[in-house]
């Protein structure tokens, strides 16, 4: 059986005692990271005078997902395997969703244990009303693929939130402002550990705090969704418009289900 473990992202005593007892269950670790989650163990061991019998670590990231899918077979999942990543909830802006359809594919029995993620924390935090949010996880770290996800982020209706490294905080900050420099924007950085901060404010108003100073720490974003909402073209608005009779044909059919050739004739004897 496959069990995914979500470990504290940052404060040791949010991991749970499920969690807990799923590792000392062990039998089988794949981890993110293996020196990472051997660095748990040891903590938890020392904190909780534990015991963690397993010695089995094996690694599992996004580098190396399909190779070790592919040396898996049906039967290694007759011991108990657990999945952890660095921090947080696997599958969630980390490794595990392929070992998870790997199970499903294969009516293999698996389980996830509910526990630390930095999206619904920092959601909860935020004083946003809003019911619904999409998560965009990392933005690209430049050029036209970076420019395409913002703009998404910036136009979407919904509550928008990201994850983002001190290294490109500013950046991110600066090309909000200079998209909408009044849009609302809710930043927490290091959630749960001993420096945690977070800001409320206007787009400009957080880049003008932030920008003198020293940017450290993970960090995530929510971003108020857009007010804006467009007009519906009607066919007045594209009989009006200056386009060739085979464009605005093919625009008024999509719109009023006429055939395409039956308007582009009435259009060329109007």
């Amino acid at each position: 059986m496959l069990t995914l473990v979500p470990t504290p992202i940052g404060n040791l005593e949010d991991i749970s005692k499920r969690s807990i007892n799923a590792l000392l269950e062990a039998e089988l670790i794949f981890c993110e990271d293996t020196r990472v989650t051997k660095k748990l163990l040891q903590l938890l061991s020392q904190r909780e005078n534990l015991n963690f019998k397993c010695t089995n670590f094996k690694s599992f990231h996004s580098h190396n997902e399909n190779q070790v899918l592919n040396s898996l077979s049906i039967e290694d999942f007759n011991q108990n395997i657990v999945y952890v990543s660095d921090a947080g909830m696997p599958c969630v802006s980390d490794p595990g969703a392929k070992l998870v359809q790997y199970c499903i594919e294969n009516s293999l029995e698996y389980d996830v244990i509910p526990g630390a993620n930095a999206v619904l924390t920092a959601f909860a935090m935020s004083g946003f009303e809003n019911t619904e949010f999409t998560f965009f996880g990392f933005l690209p770290h430049k050029g036209k693929e970076r420019q395409i996800k913002l703009t998404s982020v910036m136009q979407s209706p919904i509550l928008s939130i990201l994850y983002e490294s001190p290294h490109r905080l500013l950046k991110t900050l600066e090309e909000i402002k200079d998209i909408d420099e009044n849009r609302t924007v809710f930043l927490v950085k290091e959630l749960t550990k001993l420096h945690q901060k977070y800001y409320k404010n206007s787009a400009i108003n957080i880049y003008k705090e932030l920008k003198n100073s020293s940017i450290k720490g993970e960090w995530v974003l929510l971003i108020e969704p857009t007010n804006y909402q467009g007009e519906n073209l009607t066919v007045s608005d594209i009989e009006e418009l200056d386009l060739a009779p085979k464009i605005k044909a093919k625009l008024l059919s999509k719109l009023t289900g006429t055939p395409v050739k039956e308007i582009y004739n009435n259009l060329l004897n109007s």
